[in-house]
C-alpha cells in the first residue's frame, strides 16, 4: 500500500536513502546529510509537481516512492523513482516480493490515481537487476547518456512506460 509521506516519516526516509545498497544505485551516491534532507523535504512539501509516498508492506513502512516533474495538463506525464528499506526487507527475507509490489503499486498510482498517460524515469546502466525488472513491467529504455555525479562518471538510461502498454494485474 502507498500513503502520503508525513513529517513523521522524514527520519525513516533518510535512513533508508543512506543505506549502502540504495546509494550504489542512485545518481547521488554520497551520504545525504540531515540538513540536505530537511531542505529537500521542505521543498517537496510545497511543490505541486511532486508527490512523496511511503510504501507499506504488511502495514510496516518499507520504502519511498517519489513522483516529480508532474505535468497534469495534456498530455499528462511525470517521472518517478523509489527506494526500499533494503536492510530491513533483506533481514525479513522480503526483498523480491516487496520490490514487485512497490513497482506494481507505483505504476498503478501513476496511471490510476494521478491519471498520467506516460511515466518516465531513469536507471543506472550498471543496475542490471532493476533494468530487467523495468522490462518485466514493460518500461522501454531510451538512449544512454554519460553524466558526472558525486565525482564519478555514470551512465544513465532513461525509461518510459505509456499507459496503454502497462502490464495489467
Amino acid at each position: 500500500m502507498l500513503r502520503e509521506a508525513t513529517p513523521d516519516d522524514v527520519h525513516l526516509m533518510l535512513s533508508w536513502r543512506n543505506q549502502e545498497t540504495n546509494r550504489q544505485v542512485s545518481k547521488t551516491s554520497h551520504e545525504i546529510t540531515p540538513d540536505e534532507h530537511t531542505r529537500w523535504w521542505s521543498a517537496v512539501r510545497v511543490d505541486p509537481t511532486r508527490r512523496v509516498l511511503v510504501y507499506l508492506r504488511d502495514g510496516v513502512p518499507s520504502g519511498v516512492v517519489t513522483f516529480f516533474d508532474l505535468r497534469l495538463d495534456e498530455p499528462r506525464s511525470g517521472s518517478w523513482g523509489f527506494y526500499l528499506d533494503a536492510d530491513g526487507l533483506a533481514g525479513r527475507g522480503e526483498t523480491l516480493p516487496a520490490w514487485l509490489e512497490v513497482m506494481r503499486e507505483a505504476v498503478d498510482h501513476a496511471f490510476d490515481h494521478l491519471g498520467l498517460e506516460r511515466l518516465d524515469g531513469e536507471v543506472l546502466a550498471h543496475n542490471t537487476v532493476v533494468r530487467q525488472m523495468n522490462r518485466r513491467f514493460r518500461f522501454v529504455e531510451g538512449s544512454p547518456r554519460t553524466e558526472l555525479s558525486d565525482g564519478r562518471e555514470i551512465t544513465v538510461i532513461p525509461i518510459s512506460l505509456h499507459r496503454d502498454n502497462r502490464r495489467r494485474r
